[in-house]
């Protein structure tokens, strides 16, 4: 549990807040409808700050499995913990894409585009090319794996500029959000398989009005994407960056 639970809470979180973002953008009647793209990107960041400050204290603040995958692929968390991180992060997306349908029961009612209650919950392709959105989510993840770990990594953090890990958090919600600005737009950057196939999965079995198809066929991608990047990011900071010796003075 001293796994399970955190990763549940902090992924819940980072769900609550980004899936929470996008219906106020995008759902009928909403006081924040139509405020565009900056929105989406800064309250995406804001609910990553959000989630890993919640649990950074107790897990590390994974909250996503290609970041777990990615660091089981390097060693540094065992197979057994990656299960219990990966069940909490999927169980936390799910409970916190519910939570987001709760807040805005009455604007699901009010909207007409099917589409538009899907992206609440998960991504979709601007152009529905099934290889190219496979490479834009391997390539969003490869940059959030790698900079995350090189940004974070103690001779940069700490022994060269100083900050310490208190602002590592919000080091990467401003990662998350330059991804989301420069490389959202093909995908809408899922770069997390259970903030994706989570509020899925919530999408298809809640009640929605005239919710219209979970677009099982797309599914996939957000989810084999970010592992294949998440893997990539982190094994190339190894031999790269994380092979290099410390500075002499």
């Amino acid at each position: 549990m001293e796994i399970f639970l955190p990763e549940l809470l902090g992924t819940m979180l980072l769900i609550i807040l980004g899936d929470g973002v996008v219906a106020n953008v995008v759902l009928g009647k909403n006081k924040g409808q139509n405020s565009g793209w900056i929105v989406i990107t800064t309250g995406w960041a804001m609910a990553v700050v959000v989630g890993v400050y919640a649990v950074a204290g107790y897990t590390g603040a994974h909250i996503n499995p290609a970041v777990t995958i990615a660091l089981l692929a390097i060693g540094k968390v065992s197979a057994d913990k990656a299960i219990l991180y990966i069940l909490g992060q999927f169980v936390g997306a799910f409970i916190g894409g519910v939570i987001v349908w709760l807040a805005y029961h009455e604007h699901f009612a009010a909207t007409e585009d099917k589409g538009l209650k899907l992206a609440v919950f998960c991504t979709g392709p601007a152009i529905r090319t099934p290889f190219w959105n496979l490479i834009t989510e391997i390539i969003g993840t490869f940059t959030l794996v790698f900079g995350v770990l090189s940004m974070l990594s103690t001779r940069n953090l700490v022994e060269h500029t100083g900050l310490g890990q208190a602002l590592g958090p919000l080091l990467v919600g401003l990662l998350v959000w330059g991804i989301g600005l420069s490389l959202g737009g093909p995908t809408g950057y899922a770069i997390n398989p259970a903030r994706d196939l989570g509020p899925r999965i919530a999408h298809f079995v809640l009640p929605i009005p005239g919710k219209g198809s979970s677009d099982w066929g797309y599914s996939w991608i957000p989810v084999i994407g970010p592992i294949i990047g998440g893997v990539l990011g982190a094994w190339i900071y190894t031999i790269t960056l994380g092979s290099f010796p410390a500075p002499t003075t």
